[in-house]
């Protein structure tokens, strides 16, 4: 079982320059969601990565994290995060929790995330970030992403490993007007950042960046 964490659930002196800095990247990027920008401020980022990469909780680098996975930097975060248009009724499904940082931010928005996580270990320390945080509103499941969700219909859809085509998989699992936000492409290079709206029974499609994560992977891991 993994221990309980002691996570404030403000950010501490130390974090407050890291995050100013943050915000005059993000309006300079025109990026200036008030709820997004509060709900990343009430998130403490270090808690969701390790000792070693304090220094770079808060900045646009990609950090590794458990598993040989990694997270994206803060700005790519805040980006995906903010082409979602998150509305607080919005019941969201993520693909790929990872430290559970994101999902956290979410869940400090929108009514109910459901995040899911292929290895057993990142879902564990995921889950008990969000019990320190008392993000009850956050439903974490270890399971294959690829395969999407019984627990639809959602509002909102954001992938973070790369699908080699559009999801056409996912289209059953969102509301009229809902939104999916996910890379698309190859996984040993670059890949577009799609965003789609969901318009009657299609997709009206908006490339909106580009971007290079780990491809989708299929199936659960036998270890880890």
């Amino acid at each position: 079982m993994t221990p309980a964490l002691a996570i404030p659930t403000s950010l501490a002196a130390i974090d407050r320059e890291g995050f100013a800095a943050f915000v005059l990247r993000m309006r300079a990027a025109g990026i200036g969601d008030k709820a997004l920008l509060e709900a990343i401020e009430a998130t403490p980022r270090r808690a969701f990565v390790d000792p070693q990469y304090h220094d770079a909780a808060w900045s646009s680098r990609t950090i590794p994290i458990d598993c040989g996975e990694t997270i994206e930097g803060l700005d790519q975060q805040a980006l995906i995060l903010s082409a979602l248009g998150l509305e607080p009724q919005n019941r969201v499904l993520e693909i790929g929790t990872g430290s559970g940082y994101t999902a956290a931010v979410m869940g400090a928005m929108v009514k109910r995330v459901y995040t899911i996580e292929r290895f057993a270990r990142l879902h564990q320390a995921a889950q008990a970030r969000f019990r320190a945080l008392k993000r009850d509103n956050v439903i974490a499941s270890q399971a294959d992403g690829a395969a999407g969700s019984t627990e639809g219909p959602f509002d909102r859809i954001v992938v973070w490993p790369a699908m080699e085509a559009l999801p056409r998989g996912f289209s059953d699992l969102v509301v009229p007007g809902g939104i999916i936000v996910c890379p698309v492409g190859e996984g040993d290079g670059r890949q577009v950042l799609v965003r789609l709206t969901k318009v009657g029974n299609r997709f009206e499609r908006e490339d909106i960046g580009t971007v290079r994560v780990q491809p989708m992977a299929s199936g659960l891991p036998r270890a880890l």
